[in-house]
């Protein structure tokens, strides 16, 4: 799809308090249970950092079809403590560490995943960010390397057991 094909059929917003278990419910679809945020962990996400959430709701069907977030910080290099603790967020950060970016099944392969990154991308610029920083797997790198961000190697992350590249964009005013 077009990105104006996108932004028709999705409206892009920050997600609501009420939504938190819709977006646990797709977390614990699009990861692995070692991986995935619990749904404890995605209310507090909610309540601490909604603004930090940017969801495409489905305008025909009202559902949340795909969501990135992620807290701010100063901080420059990931740490799994991230994921598990919303109180880490610095609402001023210069650096917005992403938590997850999450697409339904039934709606990948249509470009909504990358028109959710261009949005935040924009979205966060705007508000004076420096950088978007995360953690992937392997598989992941070329997918996020297209989205315009840089692998780093091997991260210092062993969230879930896994070996994860960290991966990071600077963000651009002239562009957002």
């Amino acid at each position: 799809m077009t990105v104006n094909e996108l932004n028709e059929k999705f409206e892009f917003r920050d997600i609501r308090p009420e939504e938190a278990g819709q977006a646990a419910e797709i977390e614990q679809v699009c990861f692995p249970p070692n991986e995935a945020c619990t749904e404890k962990m995605m209310h507090e996400r909610v309540a601490a950092v909604s603004d930090l959430f940017l969801v495409a709701e489905d305008r025909e069907t009202g559902r949340i079809a795909g969501f990135l977030n992620g807290l701010a910080t100063d901080e420059q290099v990931f740490r799994d403590e991230f994921f598990t603790d919303a109180g880490l967020h610095e609402p001023q950060g210069e650096n917005v560490m992403l938590l997850g970016l999450d697409v339904r099944p039934e709606y990948r392969g249509q470009g909504l995943a990358s028109e959710i990154m261009r949005q935040y991308k924009q979205r966060e610029a705007r508000r004076g960010r420096k950088r978007l920083i995360l953690t992937c797997l392997g598989n992941k790198v070329g997918m996020y390397e297209k989205m315009g961000f840089r692998d780093h190697g091997i991260s210092g992350s062993g969230w879930g057991g896994e070996e994860w590249h960290e991966m990071s964009c600077v963000l651009d005013m002239s562009n957002s």
